[in-house]
């Protein structure tokens, strides 16, 4: 999925709305689709990203089920507030299975792009049972930083939760660059930010995390994931910014 700038979404506003229920298309559909497909098209060009046309159909799917988004579980271990507000938070996830798939193109925004249009087409129908899955949050971008800890490593993992209902048996992907995979149990600390995210925003969102944090060793230092809640045509989404805890 391409990744849309606030500049783009300020004259844009929201993304068309998008067909109805599912089955044939009638040509009403088909033309909002079509209307669909240019408005990511054109946003992805911004990003160096072509978008190929296969993917008008898992677009508009999305689209429609847009507010049906299952919460990936996990338990709240405590709150630290700043002025009022929770400045981080302390969460545990349980064991459970990802659909994951690792890009490692020159901008971070191209390589989560190629890997969420990949989980997308996996998410619509591209899977051993043939149908929609239903869309889970937050989808994760997991991250290294250089030894010098000034950039981001190209290669980025993206990985999106299976629902609970396919936590058993997940469906198996057509596509062989996506793997599920059980990941273990984790424990994070987590600070929320709003807006685009790029390498630049990250590493700014990571420094000033570690300025709040101060000093401690009981996170890693090179590893990090990005945690992404809405839509990107949403110009001030919700992300998170997630330190991983050691193993203790």
């Amino acid at each position: 999925m391409a990744r849309i700038t606030l500049e783009d979404l300020e004259r844009l506003g929201e993304e068309p709305a998008a067909a109805g229920g599912d089955g044939v298309d009638s040509e009403d559909d088909q033309e909002e689709q079509g209307r669909l497909f240019a408005h990511w098209e054109a946003v992805a060009s911004t990003h160096r990203v072509s978008l190929p046309r296969d993917m008008a159909g898992p677009i508009a799917q999305m689209a429609r089920h847009n507010q049906a988004r299952e919460p990936v579980p996990y338990v709240s271990l405590s709150q630290h507030g700043k002025c009022e507000e929770a400045a981080y938070e302390e969460r545990r996830y349980p064991a459970g299975k990802w659909a994951c798939v690792t890009k490692g193109e020159p901008m971070y925004e191209q390589s989560i792009s190629m890997s969420f249009m990949k989980l997308m087409r996996y998410i619509c129908k591209e899977n051993s049972v043939g149908c929609y899955l239903g869309m889970t949050v937050p989808v994760l971008n997991e991250i290294h930083l250089t030894k010098d800890e000034t950039e981001l490593e190209r290669e980025v993992v993206t990985a999106y939760y299976l629902p609970g209902e396919f936590q058993q048996n997940p469906p198996v992907p057509m596509d062989p660059e996506i793997h599920i995979t059980e990941r273990a149990p984790l424990r994070v600390i987590t600070r929320v930010f709003y807006g685009m995210t790029t390498e630049e925003t990250i590493l700014r969102e990571i420094n000033l995390f570690w300025e709040l944090l101060g000093s401690t060793d009981t996170v890693l230092r090179e590893t990090y994931i990005v945690a992404s809640y809405e839509n990107p045509s949403i110009p001030q989404r919700r992300n998170e910014i997630w330190f991983i805890c050691r193993a203790e």
